[in-house]
């Protein structure tokens, strides 16, 4: 039976120990302490499901497990804790090509987004044989690439700058 790479290993470790952090937030958690988490967490998210090898062609899907009302209030607990920093213009999405007008949008909603994929991730994971968990985990690096990858560096962009500023 095949197992599950260290870098594998790590990620999942990792999105859950994101996935964690968020769930935990409050509006009483210092602003400071919640980016400079952040901060530490994200990087890491990238730089491991870059490790991992996407030779699989994946069948597997990552079932949404994540209910609206839970995204919520993750999403309105980081934007609680952000306060006026939460929002910030976004250079980066395609709309922008073909816009006369900056274009904003929200730590708090990408952080959400991103709980939700790796809440998904997650919950699909758990109870899978190990070949089915590296074809989800494949799956989930074609997602980095087509979509959560720009998020992820988008919002650590804007974190970056609310912590220094």
């Amino acid at each position: 039976m095949e197992k599950l790479t260290p870098n594998e290993l790590a990620f999942i470790a990792l999105a859950n120990e994101y996935c964690h952090a968020l769930e935990q937030a409050h509006a009483s958690e210092s602003r400071d302490q919640f980016v400079a988490q952040m901060l530490k967490l994200l990087p890491r998210l990238y730089i491991t499901i870059n490790d991992i090898e996407d030779d699989t062609y994946s069948e597997e899907f990552i079932d949404p497990a994540l209910e609206e009302d839970v995204y919520d209030l993750v999403r309105e607990r980081v934007a609680q804790i952000m306060a006026e920093e939460d929002i910030y213009l976004e250079v980066f999405m395609e709309d922008m090509k073909y816009s006369d007008t900056p274009i904003a949008t929200s730590i708090s909603e990408n952080l959400a987004d991103l709980y939700q994929e790796f809440f998904n991730l997650i919950h699909s994971i758990q109870d899978a044989l190990t070949e089915t968990q590296h074809e989800m985990l494949c799956q989930c690096k074609i997602n980095f690439i087509n979509y959560w990858g720009q998020t992820l560096c988008n919002v650590l962009r804007a974190l970056n700058s609310a912590y220094y500023r």
